[in-house]
């Protein structure tokens, strides 16, 4: 069998599944090579090569099995491979840990530029809601000279976070800590803040598809508007930045909802792919 026809074959067990996408990919056809490149060893990047390809009994039977076990268990295509990607960077995951995705690593390629006015001269950065590790491992690539505290509640994630600063070799860089947002953290300040926290809303919470419920919660639920963490941080965060600290952080759909409870703070939304209403940035002068 060609790998043109079981990749037909999957997009269209895809679509009949109903299946939902975001944790890598957006469509059936992108999951589905995905799985497919993935499962025969051959590279992401590089389908029309291959598309002709006739592939042994063994490797059509490899292939659809993980494409089953994507219909009937609902898994989140990382969690199936153990791999997440952000841009060149690949990162280790499994239900520990909420699969790495974050608009904050677009803006991390340009050092948060023009915010960042020398990202030679930043020194420390904390990654609040570390999760897998993957902001912390990219800030200690984009700031070569930083050291990166990397914060998570969770001890689950804080391991999967452990394998992927060890891949990196940035044991020595990046110090993981389990604490509650800024409890265990009392007297330690920042150039740049990072934080990709749960902002999932009480109503879209009870609205998840299946693949998003295989998510640990606890990464994921923001609480009745979605603000509960972000609203502790706005209130903490002045106390662990330099003078001309900079505090980033991904709010998901929640912009109009942050604009009225704080209606004074000058927020910025940076562009990302998405738009601009999902990366809030402020200096630590603007917080309260």
């Amino acid at each position: 069998m060609k790998l043109r026809t079981v990749l037909r074959e999957a997009v269209t067990q895809f679509r009949r599944a109903g299946l939902a996408f975001g944790h890598g990919t957006h469509n059936a056809r992108d999951e589905a090579v995905y799985l497919i490149l993935h499962t025969l060893k051959l590279p992401l990047d590089e389908l029309d090569p291959v598309l002709e390809r006739q592939l042994s009994a063994g490797e059509v039977e490899a292939v659809r099995s993980i494409l089953r076990r994507r219909v009937r268990e609902r898994m989140p295509a990382a969690y199936l491979t153990h791999e997440a990607w952000l841009g060149e960077f690949r990162f280790y995951v499994d239900e520990r840990a909420i699969v790495p995705r974050s608009f904050i690593a677009e803006l991390l390629r340009s050092k948060f530029a023009p915010w960042v006015a020398d990202a030679r001269k930043l020194r420390s950065v904390l990654d609040l809601c570390t999760g897998s590790g993957c902001l912390a491992v990219l800030a200690a690539h984009a700031f070569a000279d930083a050291r990166i505290d990397a914060a998570d509640l969770s001890a689950e994630a804080l391991q999967v976070a452990r394998r992927n600063v060890k891949d990196y070799a940035l044991g020595r860089r990046v110090r993981l800590i389990r604490t509650d947002l800024f409890d265990r953290l009392a007297g330690r300040r920042y150039d740049l803040i990072l934080s990709n926290p749960p902002y999932v809303n009480a109503a879209a919470m009870r609205a998840l598809p299946r693949e998003y419920r295989r998510e640990p919660r606890l990464a994921l639920a923001g609480g009745r508007d979605g603000l509960v963490l972000v609203r502790r941080m706005l209130a903490q965060a002045s106390a662990h930045l330099h003078p001309q600290g900079l505090l980033v952080v991904e709010i998901g759909h929640n912009r109009a909802a942050l604009e009225k409870a704080y209606p004074r703070l000058p927020f910025i939304w940076p562009e990302t792919s998405a738009g601009e209403d999902y990366v809030f940035l402020l200096q630590r002068e603007d917080l309260p």
